[in-house]
C-alpha cells in the first residue's frame, strides 16, 4: 500500500506503511528501524501525555526528551484518544489503509479496545501484526509485564555478566534485551512480508523480551547444554577462547583478540614473550582456558608496560586483532563510525539540530536515510487525518472533543 509521503523514501521497504503503537523501546526500534529502511511510518501516540519516553528526562534538548528523540526518528507523529470513540475510529481508518501493525501494550489491553489481532485481520487481510511484550502472548507468564532488568535476570543474561565468580549478578549496560526484542520483531515483520507476498495473507507477529535476552546466549547455553552446568560470569573475557579480553596498559585499557592459533603466535612475537611460547599450560586453547587466570596476570604484567597506544600500534601492524576502550564521545569522533555514517543529525522542530545514531545496514541500489528528525507531540495529527480522509471540520471536532491533540510548536532556541 502506497501514499504520496511514502513515495519520497528511497530505502528498500518505500511504500509500505506502519502504525507504530509502542511506547518506550523495543516497539520504538522496530518501528525506527522499519522507517530507516524506508517505510512510512506513523507514531500514534495516546491522548493525554504521549509516548513515556517523552518524559523520560534530564536529558532534554529545549524540553525534548533526548530518549524519545533518539527512538523515533523517521516517523511522523500523531496523537489519539483511543478512549474516544472518534479517536478510534480514525485509528481504524488508518489501520485499513496500513501493511503493518506494531504494538507492545499489555496482553489483552488492544482486545479490549477493540484493535485485537482477530479483529483487525478480519478488518484487513494483510495487515502484518507485530505484537511485542515482556514475555510472549502466550505461555505461564504471558499476562505479566516486563523490563530489560527483569528480561536480562531471567534469560540468563545476568548470571553470564559480571567481573567474576562470587560477584554481584551485573547487567549489561545497554536495554539489550529491549533492543533485540525490537530487531527480532523487524526480522519478523520482513519474514511475514515474504509469506503476504506469496498469499497476500498479514499474520501476527509475537516475540518477546525475554526471547530477546536468551538469543544472546548461543555460546553459553552450547557450553552448558554439553556439560551440564551453567557457565559463570568472566568480566570481559570470552567462555571458549582466549586470550580474548580487555587488558590494562600504562594508561588506558585495550581490548586483544588472539584467540586462534595464529593470532596467538603473533601476539606473543609483538609481546617478545618466549617464556609464554614455550610454556605448555598455553600451547592450545584448552590449555590457555585451563589456565586462564595464571595467563591474564602474566600478559597484564606485559601490558602495563607500555601505553595503550604503543601496543595498538603494533598489534595492528602485526595483524593481531585489538582495539581502545572508547567512551561514546571518542566513539562518535572515531574516523570509521564517521566514514560508515554512524553519527548523523536531524532538525528537530523543537530543539533544532541534534544528534543520532546512523544506519547500521548499508543497501547498494537502494540506500536508506534519516529523513525526518522524530516527532513532537501531535505534530503531525492533522497532516495524517487529512490524508486518511477526514475533513477539516471533521479534524476540528476531533481535537475540540479531545479524541485527537495537534500541535506544531514554536522552536525555543534555549537549550537545557
Amino acid at each position: 500500500m502506497t501514499n504520496g509521503k511514502a513515495a519520497n523514501a528511497t530505502g528498500p521497504l518505500a511504500g509500505l506503511r506502519v502504525l507504530d503503537l509502542s511506547h518506550v523501546m523495543a516497539g520504538p526500534v522496530c518501528g525506527m528501524m522499519l522507517a530507516d529502511m524506508g517505510a512510512e511510518v506513523i507514531k500514534v501516540e495516546k491522548v493525554p501525555g504521549g509516548d513515556d519516553t517523552r518524559r523520560a528526562v534530564p536529558p532534554s534538548v529545549a524540553g525534548e526528551s533526548a530518549a524519545f528523540m533518539m527512538m523515533n526518528r523517521n516517523k511522523r507523529g500523531i496523537a489519539l484518544n483511543l478512549k474516544s470513540p472518534l479517536g478510534r475510529d480514525a485509528l481504524l481508518r488508518l489501520i485499513d489503509s496500513s501493511d503493518i501493525l506494531i504494538e507492545n501494550y499489555r496482553k489483552g489491553a488492544l482486545d479490549r479496545m477493540g484493535f485485537g489481532y482477530e479483529a483487525m485481520h478480519a478488518r484487513n487481510r494483510g495487515l502484518i501484526y507485530c505484537s511485542i511484550s515482556g514475555f510472549g502472548r502466550t505461555g505461564p507468564y504471558a499476562e505479566r509485564g516486563g523490563f530489560d532488568l527483569i528480561a536480562q535476570g531471567m534469560s540468563g543474561v545476568m548470571s553470564v555478566t559480571g567481573e567474576g565468580p562470587g560477584r554481584a549478578p551485573v547487567k549489561v549496560g545497554p536495554p539489550i534485551a529491549d533492543i533485540g526484542a525490537g530487531m527480532l520483531a523487524a526480522m519478523g515483520i520482513l519474514a511475514a512480508l515474504n509469506y503476504r507476498n506469496q498469499t497476500g495473507e498479514g499474520q501476527m507477529v509475537d516475540t518477546s523480551l525475554l526471547e530477546a535476552g536468551i538469543t544472546y546466549l548461543y555460546w553459553h547455553a552450547a557450553i552448558s547444554f554439553a556439560t551440564g552446568s551453567s557457565p559463570g560470569p568472566l568480566g570481559s573475557g570470552h567462555p571458549l577462547m582466549a586470550p580474548y579480553q580487555a587488558f590494562r596498559t600504562s594508561d588506558d585499557p585495550i581490548t586483544v583478540g588472539a584467540a586462534n592459533e595464529g593470532n596467538w603466535r603473533r601476539l606473543l612475537a609483538v609481546l617478545q614473550a618466549d617464556d609464554l611460547a614455550a610454556d605448555p599450560r598455553f600451547t592450545t586453547n584448552a590449555g590457555r582456558m585451563e589456565n586462564l587466570s595464571e595467563l591474564e596476570a602474566r600478559l597484564e604484567a606485559i601490558f602495563r608496560q607500555k601505553t595503550s597506544a604503543e601496543w595498538l600500534v603494533a598489534l595492528d601492524k602485526a595483524g593481531v586483532p585489538a582495539g581502545p576502550v572508547l567512551t561514546v564521545q571518542q566513539m562518535a569522533e572515531d574516523p570509521q563510525v564517521k566514514a560508515r555514517s554512524m553519527i548523523v543529525e536531524t532538525e528537530h522542530a523543537v530543539a533544532g539540530r541534534t544528534r543520532a545514531l546512523g544506519l547500521p545496514v548499508k543497501f547498494s541500489t537502494t540506500p536508506a536515510n534519516v529523513r525526518r528528525p522524530a516527532p513532537a507531540y501531535g505534530q503531525h495529527t492533522r497532516e495524517v487525518l487529512r490524508e486518511a480522509g477526514f475533513s477539516e471540520v471533521e479534524i476540528d471536532g476531533m481535537i475540540d472533543s479531545g479524541a485527537a491533540q495537534a500541535a506544531m510548536p514554536e522552536r525555543k532556541e534555549a537549550a537545557e
